[in-house]
């Protein structure tokens, strides 16, 4: 049976793999593997073929008998967030999050507004290998509906767990980078009705994504930096192309690494509840650990990808999760990465600590943290872990195959895993210094590669 959803759900190129005929067979997987009844939920960002996956995967649902909402065009987490809320059984977002504009995808969201579990997607994956194509006569053809109160829902939730009247009396200036995507329909409205004064870049939805591809990487936010600094700004902002994640400059123009932000936040999340959980991914950096057990705090680690921190976190009733990438999870909102969420908590922070982010930043354990990728075809990449193996394990304090291969070693660690959502192999390698990081990813780099160049 062949693997349709990565990491993130399903990711493929337009006119490629992802299709017509390819959206309306899944569809139609999920409309046989889910049972009638309760409403699905349908919703999509701004990429330029959205709209028309998104009612094809509608027009397939009604066809089998389903009733559909349509909640339009929204951030990730603002559908997660709507999904329980509208009695939805289901919810469908046409998404590729931050790939380039020629993808598209399709990720399921449970009825309580999680990613849907591994189980369920690999029943749609054998409903697709088996041709599943359900029907209705005329006279039980379900309904399609509209729901237009996402964006309103969402941002009422947001402002309802922060002091709005504190962060409104710093009168934060903030820019904002939207990227073009589906934050555009909150995020300035968001920092509005905080009180912030915004200064907007790429805040209109343009699924060609012309000011940068829509992952917000430092090489991607050369003008956020310079804005920052050009108008004087307390901190710059930017999100993916659906987001559910969100990344920070300070007010100096300094790009914040992401395992920065989530050691804050972590910290601050385990403070607030006096200890507690928090959930992330194996290739989450020493800091968080460090940052948290002062305070009562403890880690758990998972497989990457948000699907399997928010399940956890469910589990264990953690106080906070998430990933080195700018995707934080508040579980008192919702069990989902929210970039939103993540803004109007950084920024109720900043407002309690009395000091800027940079402040607050400079407080945290710090590590060096590299992060490098190597082309690898999806068909290779066991045999390529298993040389990878050979090479890296020998003479090593410890290793753990969670998810690919972490093996520590000379005061780091460095890990090999596939990416969930491209044909390449990850190795990210940390240390206490840059030599020592750098030593280990490039002894990870030249197994790999040459791995990777091995016949066979």
């Amino acid at each position: 049976m062949a693997r349709l959803f990565g990491t993130n759900g399903i990711r493929e190129v337009v006119g490629g793999p992802f299709t017509a005929p390819f959206v309306t067979r899944v569809a139609a997987a999920i409309a046989s593997v889910v049972p009638p009844g309760r409403p699905i939920a349908v919703g999509w960002d701004g990429r330029t073929s959205s709209p028309a996956f998104s009612r094809i995967v509608s027009g397939t649902l009604a066809l089998a008998g389903h009733r559909v909402i349509e909640l339009g065009l929204l951030p990730t987490p603002a559908i997660q967030y709507s999904v329980p809320r509208v009695g939805a059984g289901l919810g469908l977002i046409v998404t590729a999050s931050h790939n380039p504009p020629e993808f598209n995808g399709i990720k399921c969201i449970a009825s309580e507004g999680l990613e849907a579990s591994r189980e369920f997607e690999e029943a749609i994956e054998a409903a697709v290998e088996h041709g599943a194509t359900p029907s209705m006569p005329f006279d039980r053809i379900g309904e399609i509906a509209s729901d237009p109160q996402g964006a309103h829902r969402y941002l009422d939730g947001i402002l309802g767990l922060v002091d709005r009247g504190r962060i409104a009396a710093r009168k934060f200036t903030v820019v904002l980078d939207c990227a073009n995507g589906a934050s555009v329909v909150t995020s300035p409205t968001l920092l509005r009705r905080l009180g912030c004064r915004v200064v907007t870049l790429n805040g209109q939805v343009d699924g060609t994504f012309p000011g940068h591809f829509p992952e917000p990487t430092e090489a991607n936010l050369a003008d956020l930096r310079r804005t920052v600094s050009t108008v004087g700004a307390d901190l710059g902002i930017a999100h993916d192309g659906d987001a559910d994640r969100a990344v920070y400059v300070d007010s100096s123009g300094r790009y914040v690494p992401g395992e920065e932000m989530l050691a804050l936040l972590a910290r601050d999340a385990v403070e607030r509840h006096h200890g507690g959980v928090v959930v992330t991914s194996i290739s989450s950096p020493q800091s968080v650990e460090d940052a948290i057990r002062p305070h009562g705090g403890t880690v758990e680690y998972t497989r990457v990808g948000s699907p399997a921190i928010s399940h956890a976190m469910q589990r264990t009733g953690a106080v906070f999760g998430g990933e080195d990438n700018g995707g934080l999870i508040f579980p008192e909102f919702q069990l989902a990465r929210d970039g939103a969420m993540s803004v109007a908590a950084t920024l109720d922070l900043v407002a309690r600590a009395g000091r800027p982010l940079a402040d607050l930043l400079r407080e945290l354990p710090h590590y060096t943290l590299l992060k490098e990728k190597v082309d690898c075809p999806v068909t290779r990449r066991a045999a390529v872990l298993d040389r990878v193996g050979e090479t890296l394990t020998a003479g090593a304090e410890r290793v753990v195959t969670l998810d690919g291969l972490k093996v520590y070693r000379d005061g780091g660690w460095v890990l090999v895993r596939p990416s969930g959502t491209e044909p390449l192999l990850r190795v990210i390698a940390e240390a206490k210094d840059a030599p020592a990081a750098r030593a280990l990813a490039d002894r990870a780099l030249a197994a790999v590669r040459a791995a990777v160049a091995a016949p066979g």
